[in-house]
This record gives structure tokens, C-alpha cells and sequence, in this order.
């Protein structure tokens, strides 16, 4: 039987199109679409369960993306060669859909769902990664589930002051604007970016202009499902309520929260507090009431907890600590902790603190890139740990998570175009979250500048970041923008908002918003608030330290980056790698060679300057060439009937023939050179008849001039 195949199609307006297609592909998934722009294709599905799992109270959603090998052409690589874990990659634009998709399913939703993309095929002018949200959001749009409000993501650069949509990897190369931006028909949900240094108003036309290319994702989505017809949304059980306990612990509970909330303690503090009044709360209900209730009394004791603090904050402007809106807190820092490494520092702000440490690297010590959509190398990279005891918490270690790379991914984009372009070095950041109460990953930024700075890096600026709030009352119109938030004040407020920056601009920015049709005017004032909170604690960084050491460390490696004829490079490596095994050794260094065109690029790194010199001069040596008609000084270094053999460089020598040693006759060599002289001698070029290197020391000398012979006297006839 012939599928009925549905398809929109969306213009770009620049000659491209995306087609959304349903119906032929994955029919058993309660959603499928095939979203394709160009020769790049995705394969979108979702599916839920049709029942909750009993005393499950969120949403378990799980969001997958993956690179299919054979869509680039491609094997993959390892023994194995197959697909498996993710990279990282792929873990950051699964946390982009996700944070979009997940707050426009209704609260009261709790089934099993999953959203599974695969890139198909792949197309070298088109990045997938672009069209993720809008093949998720068109999966949903075309299935039974309560999924009402559609989304799209796209990415925006900025080529010679234009903006673009989706732009290919070769504009994006040049783009002073990197952001993918997620939003709803209505509202803005998700941004996350680097910027090259762009101004707070810069950012919100570029946000402006993704979102209306977003509406027409979405109104695109509107007619597909219309145009698949018979779509009912699937009815589910709502989470049971009970208006009379919510009273009672309203009544109960309301005034006291708001009482602990004012009083401006520290984070354990006040959890203690908080916990003590939802245990005096229980007491108030019957063992079989808890049995019954337990889960409803818990969540509605959460909910007047959040009332309360959030009224706090917009009825009196104080916060959970007792600052006001747009008061940092209390930060100190300090570099050079960390004897033994190539660069460290101490960044702590309130109850927040960050460990960063730099080490310095060859081009064999880059971050390799291997997916389908990319391969490359990065020469920096920074990786961000979140230990357990950071929040007070034992756990068991289950890897790296998708949240820490998330985080890493951030902060890295945050600093990266703050590193020279001519930097030799490979550079790897990694920052250990030893406390956690707010914003941890701008707290890796502020470390990874100090301890970069304190390794010698020459960044072009240092950068700070701070993560911004935001509580709103839509009902009364009341808002307040929060600076520098708690984790209390993340998880109970309606926006999220992590900028960083040098004094000259945004380098980098993650936003989620949690509630529907955030204005333009709020997002303006976040930005000019987080704009004074960067500058301040920028102030705290530079005082600090306010420029970056002049070299690098005692105990670092210095990198020395020349070039050789690559004709040279195997002799320099040796016979399995023999030569270059053994100058490693003998001169205490590690030498990198790559071969680029013509030449070989020699990387040498080493902590003992008399050893790097010993290396340079071992290869210079082995790759010396003299020049005809230069002069060279050469030692002699033996003595033979017919001349001498002449060293230009060990391992590099000439015959000396006696014939070039003086214009005048010289009988014995011995007579006129000793083993152990330093001579000039100039260089002829390749003997026509031995093709042998010549030289003469006769070249150099004066030539005596021509004697003139005397007439001879006149021949006799010999007589007959």
C-alpha cells in the first residue's frame, strides 16, 4: 500500500526551503517527520506512554540526537565501528531541544515520553544541528500528544553587519554572531550563543529576527497537522488536587516561609528551617492521610514556599540572602594556588566557589573532532566538573553528565575568542566546582580567566560572566530582574540568564525562560542589569590580577613553532621513529613534527631551555643545506694526502682538496692545516664531475697576480 505523504514546505526567503514530510517514515511512533533542507535530512519521532507510572509527579521526558556515519558518507571510527555514546555535540543540541520542548508540555502531564532525531543524511552547506527543534516540535505537532504550544529553533549569524538565518559553516566562519534561539508562536524560550564582543542591543535584534523566522516553523507546523486531519490530543489523568489541604497548608505554612525567607540566612540554614516547618505540617494529618496524601501535601508545601519567596522578593525587593535586586555578592579570588600546574586560581563569589587550572600542550594534546556534521581539532578547550560535596550532597559518580557538558560548553564559548590567534600553545581549562549555590558556570568563567591570565596566556581581554533572574507576577504586573541569582532563586523564578563579557562587549550568553510572553522591555532591562553586574565583578577580577603574567611559568613548557624542508622529515624521525625517540631523551623535550604543504612545522616543547636549544640545533644541523656562493666557517676535523675533510655542521661535511687550499702549490696539507681549525671556506655548488658538495679556501684569498714569462731566445735550423 502507497503511504499518504503530507508535506509543508518553508521559505527562507533567500532561495532555501526546509520541507517537512509525515506519512512515509517510522508509522508506528505516535509522531514521525522527515525535516529536510538541502541534501541534509532528519528523522524526527516521538512517543509516550498512555499511562503514568504510579507516584511519578514531572515529566519524564527524554530527548535524543544522534549522527548517523553512513548520512556523511562515512565510517565511524574505533575497533568496533559502530555508533556509541554520544559526544558531546550531540549531548549539547539534545539539551537545546529539551529545554525548549520540555516547559510547554502541561504541568500536569507525567507519562513516559521520548523524542528520538537522527541526521539521515548530511549536506556540508547545512548544519543539522539548526533543524533539531523544528523536526521535534514537527513530531509532536503530527501525534495525539498534549504537546499544544509548537516551537522551532534556529540559528542566527551575522555576516558584514547581516543578519542570517541558519547560515552555512563557511558564514559562520566569518560571523561575529553565533546563537541558536528556541521560541514558541508567542514568546521567546531558549537562547544560547557566542557573540564576538556585540552590544546588549545587538542582541536583542538578533534574538527579534530568529523569532520571526520561527513563527513561520511554527505556523508551517499548524498547517501540517491540519493537513493530516484527524488528529484528536490524547486524554490522560490529571494530577489529583484537593482544595481543602491545600488551604490548610496554605494556612499553615505560608507566613512562616515567608518569615524564613526575610530573615537572610545562608543556603543550609535555611533549607534546615524550611524542612522543620514541613515536618511540623505533617504532623498536622493522620498517618493514613499521609499515606493517601503525602505526595499532594508535598507539592502544594513547595508551591506556597515558592509564593512566599517570590512575594517577598516583589513586595519588599529583598532576596533569600538579604541583597537587594541588583547586588552581587561578596567575591574573593586568587591566583598561583596550585604550585605544580601551569596556571590556577580561586574564584569565589557568596556561597559559590571555582578551582580552574591551565595546562599548556602541543598540537598532539588538541581535542579531536570526529562526528558526521564536523571533524577538526579545538586547540582550546575547557572541561567543568561538578562534584557531589559541591552541594553537600554524596552520590555515586555516573560519568560525565549532560549538565557538565552543557556548563563547560558555555563558559568555553565564553572565552575562546578571547585567545590569540597566533598562540602556539594547545590549551586545556578545567574547572572544579567545589562549592555551588548560584551559577557555577559563570563562576568557571571568572576562574578560567584568572587562572589563563596567571599562566602566561596573552587573552585578548579578561571576561566575566554572572547569571541573572527573574520573578513576575502576571496577574499585578509585577517584575524584578535579580543579579547574581541563588539556586533557590533559579529554581523558583521564571528566567535564567547566564552573559559574559569583556568591558567592550557580549562574548557569550545561555537563557531559559520559564514562563510564556516575556517582553522585549524586561529582557532589555535583564541585559543592561547584567551588563553592571559583569562590570563589577569584572573590577574584582582585575584587581586581582589585571594583566596576564609575561611568560609562562617555571614549571610550564615554553613551545617553539619553525619550519623545515618536509624532504627532512624522515631523516628527523628516523627508522620507527628512532632519531626523534632518542633526541626526546638526550635533550628533555617533546617534539612534534607536521607535515603542511612543503614544509614540515616543528612544535618543540620544553621545560629546560639548554635541552630546547640542544634540540634546535641537533635539527638544524640535520637540516642544513649550504648555499653556493656562500661563505661558511668550517672546522676541520681530519687531515688527509689529498686534502682535508671540512665540517660544516655535525653530520654535515666537505672535502677540502688541495688543489683549492691556496692558489700557490701546496705539497703537504699538513704543512698548511691541523685537525681542529676553524676555517672560511666558500661554497661551490655540486662537483659537475663527482656531484659531490665543493668547496675552496683558495676563493677567499687574494689571487697573485699573472707573472709575465721572459721572450725565449730564438730557435736555431738544425743544419742539413
Amino acid at each position: 500500500m502507497i503511504p499518504k505523504v503530507t508535506q509543508e514546505i518553508i521559505d527562507l526567503g533567500d532561495g532555501r526551503t526546509i520541507t517537512i514530510e509525515t506519512g512515509k517514515l517510522a508509522k508506528q511512533a505516535d509522531g514521525s517527520v522527515v525535516v529536510r533542507m538541502g541534501d541534509a535530512m532528519l528523522l524526527a519521532t516521538a512517543v509516550s506512554a498512555r499511562k503514568a507510572s504510579p507516584g511519578v509527579d514531572f515529566l519524564p521526558l527524554t530527548v535524543d540526537y544522534r549522527e548517523k556515519f553512513a548520512a556523511a558518507g562515512r565510517f565511524p571510527g574505533g575497533f568496533f565501528k559502530r555508533e556509541a555514546r554520544p559526544s558531546d555535540s550531540e549531548i549539547l543540541v539534545m539539551r537545546l531541544v529539551d529545554r525548549v520542548l520540555r516547559p510547554l508540555f502541561p504541568d500536569d502531564y507525567h507519562a513516559e515520553t521520548q523524542v528520538m532525531i537522527q541526521l539521515m543524511s548530511h549536506d556540508e552547506n547545512v548544519m543539522p544541528d539548526a533543524l533539531a527543534g523544528l523536526a521535534a516540535s514537527a513530531a509532536l505537532a503530527v501525534s495525539d500528544l498534549p504537546f499544544y504550544n509548537y516551537i522551532s529553533e534556529v540559528r542566527v549569524g551575522r555576516v558584514d553587519g547581516k543578519l542570517i538565518i541558519n547560515p552555512t559553516k563557511a558564514q559562520l566562519a566569518v560571523s561575529d554572531i553565533d546563537m541558536m534561539i528556541g521560541a514558541s508562536k508567542d514568546s521567546v524560550a531558549m537562547v544560547e550563543g557566542e557573540m564576538k564582543e556585540i552590544s546588549e542591543k545587538e542582541m536583542v535584534e538578533a534574538i527579534k529576527f530568529a523569532h520571526e523566522a520561527i513563527i513561520k516553523q511554527v505556523e508551517a507546523q499548524e498547517r501540517l497537522r491540519e493537513r493530516v486531519g484527524n488528529l484528536e490530543y490524547r486524554t490522560y489523568d490529571a494530577e489529583k488536587s484537593n482544595e481543602a489541604i491545600l488551604a490548610k497548608v496554605n494556612e499553615f505554612a505560608y507566613d512562616k516561609c515567608f518569615a524564613i525567607a526575610a530573615e537572610a540566612s545562608g543556603k543550609h540554614e535555611r533549607s534546615e528551617k524550611f524542612d522543620e516547618v514541613y515536618e511540623n505540617l505533617k504532623a498536622l494529618f493522620t498517618e493514613e492521610e499521609l499515606a493517601e496524601d503525602g505526595d499532594l501535601i508535598g507539592r502544594y508545601y513547595h508551591d506556597v514556599q515558592k509564593e512566599a519567596v517570590r512575594n517577598l522578593i516583589l513586595d519588599k525587593g529583598i532576596r533569600l540572602d538579604g541583597r537587594k535586586t541588583n547586588e552581587i555578592r561578596p567575591i574573593w579570588s586568587e591566583i598561583d594556588y596550585l604550585p605544580s600546574t601551569h596556571g590556577s586560581s580561586i574564584f569565589t563569589r557568596g556561597e559559590t566557589q571555582a578551582l580552574a587550572t591551565v595546562t599548556l600542550g602541543t598540537s598532539r594534546e588538541a581535542n579531536v573532532i570526529d562526528t558526521p556534521s564536523d571533524q577538526g581539532e579545538e586547540r582550546f578547550y575547557l572541561h567543568y566538573n561538578f562534584p557531589p560535596f559541591s552541594t553537600g550532597e554524596a552520590r555515586p559518580l555516573r560519568g560525565t553528565s549532560r549538565r557538565e557538558v552543557g556548563h563547560g560548553n558555555l563558559a568555553q564559548r565564553a572565552l575562546k575568542n578571547m585567545i590569540p590567534a597566533d598562540c602556539p600553545y594547545t590549551i586545556r581549562v578545567v574547572s572544579e566546582v567545589l562549592e555551588s549555590n548560584g551559577s557555577s558556570s559563570m563562576a568557571t568563567v571568572c576562574a578560567g580567566t584568572l587562572a589563563l591570565m596567571d599562566a602566561g596566556i596573552q587573552i585578548s581581554k579578561p571576561v566575566s560572566g554572572i547569571a541573572m533572574g527573574l520573578i513576575s507576577d502576571a496577574k499585578t504586573g509585577r517584575w524584578a530582574v535579580l543579579s547574581d541569582i541563588l539556586g533557590d532563586e533559579d529554581h523558583l523564578g521564571d528566567m535564567d540568564f547566564k552573559v559574559t563579557g569583556t568591558k567592550d562587549g557580549i562574548t557569550a550568553c545561555q537563557m531559559d525562560i520559564k514562563i510564556e510572553g516575556l517582553a522585549y522591555d524586561i529582557l532589555e532591562s535583564a541585559l543592561e542589569q547584567a551588563k553592571e553586574g559583569r562590570m563589577h565583578i569584572l573590577g574584582k577580577l582585575t584587581e586581582t590580577i589585571a594583566t596576564p603574567n609575561p611568560t609562562v611559568k617555571a614549571k610550564a613548557p615554553k613551545i617553539i613553532k619553525f619550519e623545515i624542508p618536509k624532504d627532512f622529515i624522515g631523516a628527523i624521525i628516523g627508522p620507527g621513529g628512532k632519531n626523534i625517540q632518542a633526541l626526546q631523551a638526550d635533550t628533555e623535550t617533546t617534539i612534534v613534527i607536521t607535515e603542511e604543504g612543503d614544509f614540515g612545522i616543528i612544535e618543540l616543547l620544553g621545560t629546560n631551555q639548554e635541552g630546547m636549544d640542544k634540540a634546535i640545533q641537533s635539527i638544524q644541523n640535520q637540516t642544513f643545506q649550504p648555499k653556493e656562493g656562500e661563505v661558511y666557517s668550517v672546522k676541520v676535523t681530519k687531515i688527509l694526502d689529498f686534502g682535508a675533510v671540512v665540517e660544516f655542521v655535525p653530520g654535515k661535511d666537505s672535502l677540502l682538496h688541495v688543489s683549492e687550499l691556496d692558489w700557490k702549490r701546496i705539497e703537504k696539507v699538513s704543512d698548511v692545516l691541523k685537525e681542529g681549525d676553524v676555517i672560511d671556506v666558500k661554497y661551490m655548488g655540486l662537483d659537475p664531475k663527482t656531484k659531490k658538495p665543493k668547496v675552496s679556501r683558495k676563493a677567499l684569498l687574494p689571487r697573485p697576480p699573472k707573472v709575465e714569462k721572459k721572450d725565449e731566445a730564438p730557435k736555431t735550423e738544425d743544419k742539413q
